[in-house]
């Protein structure tokens, strides 16, 4: 299992670097108010893929900690620890009580 990994990552590596030295040709980026930058295609794509896995980092970040922090056990010195309002009961009314609304 070791060596089909180490297989499967030298691989991955050979294709990446083929398809470096395949696209090694300069390409011009026009940005805005007339600015240009010159670079070979691979570093472009490769700036490219970096920006957008910061970005979705980024917008997910909040998303994470706020999962996170919602997911954390209740600490012994809550008010609420050991009640019967914990996040894993459910309370099921009654059926025969008329405040029910049906």
């Amino acid at each position: 299992m070791k060596y089909l990994m180490w297989l499967l990552n030298a691989a991955i590596f050979f294709a990446l670097f083929a398809f470096a030295l395949n696209n090694q040709e300069p390409v011009t980026l026009h940005l805005f108010f007339g600015v240009q930058w010159q670079a070979p295609l691979v570093l472009v794509i490769l700036v490219a893929l970096i920006l957008g896995v910061f970005l979705g980092v980024a917008v997910m970040l909040p998303l994470w900690l706020r999962a996170r922090k919602a997911h954390r056990p209740l600490s012994a010195s809550s008010p609420r620890a050991g009640t019967a309002f914990d996040a894993d009961s459910t309370l099921i009314p009654d059926p025969h009580d008329p405040r029910h609304g049906l």
